[in-house]
């Protein structure tokens, strides 16, 4: 397993000497074993390894139990260990995705990469649960070997190495319950499909995973060729399906749309098919794409961003983007990093009247300010602006304010960071 590890990192260049490495542990054995991995391999890799552990409190005492076994674990290694927890609320996806998206925006608040154990199954699973769902390329490329700071280095282990690992060097670990149950579609996939599917190809979560990774590249590959701007009508009638679906999914989230369906992108080909040059068509969130003879364009402005707070770490899907706040370890100011001494409370919001910054060149509106910049219009109120108790500490795409950055620390440092599926 070591040596399956260290080849899949290097394959992918997941770590480079002198990374902080912060291991995601819930206790279970995949996470033990990756722990202990990255422990035995740390100075071959040359990291410094430390663990995080977030404590979801939805099963009551066992929760708790989890928790404590990991801090011993760690004590054990003499590993740093973070801790987090939190009361979960299901939305509207259910508990699993609230447990998630509590769970990673912990994480990423923290400094360094953040090491997950998800393994060749847990791909396999993935790719299975989007084919249920109904999906394309991007779905049935599986989880990301890396997304932002979250890399997932197990990606070609399975879980039967994974416990051939844990027998060798005796690991503890602990149960969830939850496993054991039909309530999520996973675990429907794992307990039941999964085993029926392995009885034809023994390999094959293994089989899947690399399938996966390698449709991961494919899609890459045909995002790319189909370039960042988007073409003219006349050139998309002629792009191949494949590319086109790609240019006009990519407009349509650079637009307002941030999760796409077939019937979107079917909406959108029918204006660039069209024999009427002046077309158009509504689509979610008040977004209204028109046609102009040889031209797509967004009209009007996008809704305003709702004013959310900034603490540790904050997902903001409509742009898909999160901001992280954490403790700076040195000054920066770029147009998605900047470092700030925040005074009281902080929150993300769109631009209002009035609003102004100081840069380089001198004090001025964010509206005028955009317009120089020439953002269109329909993107103005879709770019994040991050505020505190004294007015604007920087804005997405531009940078800080230059009266909030300080001279010295300690201070914070406030990241902004692209999503994408897992």
């Amino acid at each position: 397993m070591l040596n399956k590890l260290l080849e899949f990192i290097r394959r992918y260049g997941l770590i480079s000497p002198g990374d902080r490495v912060i291991c995601a542990v819930s206790g279970g054995t995949d996470s033990v074993a990756l722990l202990v991995a990255l422990y035995l391999l740390r100075e071959n890799l040359g990291i410094t390894l430390e663990a995080a552990h977030f404590n979801h409190r939805l099963r009551g005492e066992e929760s708790d139990g989890d928790e404590a076994f990991v801090k011993a674990l760690c004590d054990r290694y003499e590993i740093p260990l973070h801790l987090g927890s939190g009361e979960i609320v299901p939305g509207k996806k259910g508990l699993e995705a609230a447990a998630r998206e509590a769970r990673y925006a912990f994480l990423r608040g923290l400094p360094g990469k953040i090491a997950t154990a998800h393994t060749a199954d847990d791909n396999a699973e993935t790719v299975l649960l989007h084919l249920v769902r109904g999906t394309g390329l991007k779905g049935l490329g599986g989880i990301a070997p890396m997304n932002g700071r979250v890399i997932r280095p197990m990606l070609t282990v399975t879980r039967r190495e994974v416990e051939l690992f844990s027998a060798e060097y005796a690991l503890p670990h602990r149960e969830d319950s939850t496993n054991a149950t039909d309530l999520f579609l996973r675990n429907r996939i794992r307990r039941k499909v999964m085993p029926l599917l392995a009885q034809e190809n023994p390999s094959l979560a293994e089989t899947m995973s690399t399938m996966a990774l390698g449709l991961r590249e494919d899609e890459k590959y045909l995002s790319q060729m189909a370039g960042e701007a988007l073409p003219a009508v006349t050139e998309l009638r002629e792009m191949h399906p494949a590319l086109r679906v790609r240019a006009l999914e990519r407009f349509l989230k650079e637009n307002g749309v941030p999760e796409p369906e077939k019937r979107h992108i079917a909406l959108m080909e029918q204006l660039v098919f069209s024999d009427k040059p002046s077309a158009r068509a509504d689509f979610p969130g008040g977004v209204v794409i028109a046609r102009r003879y040889d031209t797509l364009e967004a009209l009007g402005e996008a809704q305003p961003l709702p004013e959310r707070v900034l603490e540790g770490g904050l997902e903001l899907p409509e742009l898909g983007l999160r901001a992280v706040c954490v403790a700076a370890e040195e000054i920066v100011n770029t147009p998605d990093t900047f470092t700030v001494v925040p005074r009281g409370k902080m929150v993300i919001r769109s631009r209002c009247p009035g609003d102004r910054i100081l840069l380089s060149g001198g004090t001025k509106s964010l509206k005028k300010l955009f317009i120089d910049r020439k953002i269109p219009a329909r993107q103005r109120n879709q770019i994040p602006v991050v505020c505190d108790e004294a007015g604007i500490l920087g804005v997405y795409g531009i940078g800080a304010d230059r009266n909030r950055i300080p001279q010295t620390l300690p201070a914070v440092t406030i990241r902004f960071e692209k999503t994408e599926e897992r």
